[in-house]
């Protein structure tokens, strides 16, 4: 379909094999499959579970829309969900010895090294103690740094390919997030968020001796003992993500 006053980009049926509650769609490069989620969701011509995937070769990217239920101080708290489910998802086709870690909030780090991260976005004239029409988390992976040529001029970041992952790995990948997706919010409704931030926390990267929690509007309270040491804010960090180059518009290198 094509939407020339919103600038839609051109988007057919992704072939993926998806849980009941989704719809897949390709958007061709260099359409944002973030951007173009949010512009169909704006626009009430996205259902929640619509998942965009980027038609690219370097970067597995793509973007699902949410339904939240929650005032946007809350419903904010998705992205923990949005995060352990795309970490699950890299977890299950890598070598099962090396961890999938994150780095607060949005940076999912694969063998001490960068491999990309996830976002959310909510409408923006959505007021706090409102509930938001709609969310959109995407996330973004590496798969080659080949055009970046020698590895050792960026180590700080890895690519799917450099740490043993099958080739052609994209729909599969994808295909596994939102399985994941549709367990972790599960897991939410029946347990409640204290068991979904448990989850996300195992994977956080903390200095030697910290803890952390999650607070109700998804700051993070960074403990030693009992004393709190540092209070990490989430929305600041979502409207700024850490991983992604602001220049290209990709994962950090």
């Amino acid at each position: 379909m094509t939407d020339s006053d919103s600038g839609l980009a051109l988007l057919r049926t992704a072939p993926l094999v998806l849980p009941p509650a989704f719809t897949g769609l390709v958007t061709a490069a260099p359409f944002d499959a973030a951007v173009q989620a949010c512009r169909l969701a704006e626009a009430g011509e996205a259902e929640a579970g619509t998942l965009l995937l980027e038609e690219r070769e370097d970067l597995i990217a793509f973007a699902v829309v949410l339904a939240p239920t929650e005032p946007l101080s809350t419903a904010r708290r998705a992205f923990f969900v949005g995060m352990q489910a795309l970490a699950d998802a890299v977890g299950s086709f890598g070598p099962p010895e090396i961890p999938v870690t994150f780095h607060w909030p949005d940076t999912l780090s694969f063998n001490g090294a960068r491999l990309g991260g996830g976002a959310l976005r909510w409408p923006e004239a959505c007021d706090e103690a409102e509930v938001p029409d709609w969310l959109v988390f995407s996330a973004m992976l590496i798969v080659s740094k080949r055009a970046a040529g020698d590895p050792g001029l960026t180590p700080d970041s890895t690519a799917l390919e450099e740490e043993g992952f099958p080739a052609d790995l994209r729909e599969a990948l994808v295909e596994s997030f939102a399985r994941h997706l549709t367990k972790a919010f599960e897991i939410w409704s029946e347990d409640g968020f204290a068991r979904s931030a448990s989850r996300y926390l195992a994977r956080l990267a903390l200095p030697e001796g910290a803890r952390a929690a999650i607070e109700e509007n998804g700051d993070a309270r960074v403990i030693r003992g009992e004393e709190i040491t540092e209070i990490l804010p989430l929305r600041p960090a979502l409207e700024a993500p850490t991983w992604r180059n602001p220049a290209t518009g990709s994962v950090r290198l």
